[in-house]
């Protein structure tokens, strides 16, 4: 792993290998100013596939800004499976929470899937902005409860939902992301079914269903939506226990036609 404090300055961006770290909502409330004082203490690191960035329990003095590729967080259980906690995307950081605490460590592990760079930030330069910019503070309010809420709603998909409907969920928010019918899946298989709380062999033989009803085709790592109407159908938690969808089938105009 490298680490470099490679960045550019004008005047209402900050450039980190042409990417602008204010397009990220956490530093978006910050001037000039603020902004290359962060960055004095920042790094960019670049990370080979399957290169570890930290383990758990290491002292987690430093924040990160995904740029480029994925970072996966991850737990092992006693007995040495692997589950995935969340799979971050470009423009977005994490472990940020963790400077409130008094001795943090990281509570999971982050490995890369794929090259990934990235930007790793000092939590205690970060807190002293903190403590003289209001807006600062209740950008990372806002934005700590926003995961609290997402964690929420993951415990009750992983205790209300069926397997299959957490499979067409996550298919429909990449459909979304994308704004097309045919999409790649975001991450190799086993970690998607980690993800998911489920086995790899039942991610598999979901996909296949789904496929054999005419739902989708899948063609290696890509996904095509075949029948949008009914992939969104099984994707509500209403489907599981026999409520009516927030939508109509009838009126629902897939992505090719828009």
């Amino acid at each position: 792993m490298e680490g470099t404090n490679d960045y550019s300055y004008r005047p209402g961006a900050i450039m980190t290998n042409n990417v602008d770290i204010r397009s990220s909502s956490l530093f978006s409330v910050l001037d000039d100013a603020q902004i290359k004082r962060v960055m004095q203490s920042s790094h960019m690191l670049n990370l080979a596939d399957r290169q570890s960035l930290f383990e758990c329990g290491d002292e987690a003095d430093r924040f990160y800004l995904v740029t480029k590729g994925q970072i996966k967080l991850f737990r092992l259980s006693v007995n040495g499976d692997e589950k995935t906690i969340d799979i971050i995307q470009p423009g977005n950081t994490f472990a940020e929470a963790l400077m409130f605490m008094e001795q943090p460590t990281y509570p999971v592990s982050a490995t890369a899937l794929g090259k990934v760079q990235l930007i790793s930030f000092d939590n205690a330069q970060f807190l002293n902005l903190l403590r003289g910019n209001f807006d600062l503070c209740f950008r990372m309010m806002g934005s700590l409860c926003q995961r609290l809420r997402g964690l929420v709603k993951e415990i009750d998909d992983l205790t209300l939902q069926s397997a299959t409907t957490r499979m067409c969920a996550m298919l429909v928010n990449h459909m979304e992301r994308e704004g097309e019918s045919e999409f790649p899946l975001q991450a190799p298989k086993g970690v998607l079914a980690s993800r998911l709380s489920m086995k790899p062999e039942t991610f598999s033989r979901i996909l296949q269903n789904l496929a054999n009803e005419g739902i989708i085709e899948v063609k290696g790592q890509n996904v095509g939506v075949l029948d949008e109407c009914r992939l969104k159908e099984s994707a509500h938690p209403e489907s599981v226990i026999g409520l009516e969808p927030e939508f109509n089938c009838n009126h629902q105009m897939p992505f090719h036609q828009r």
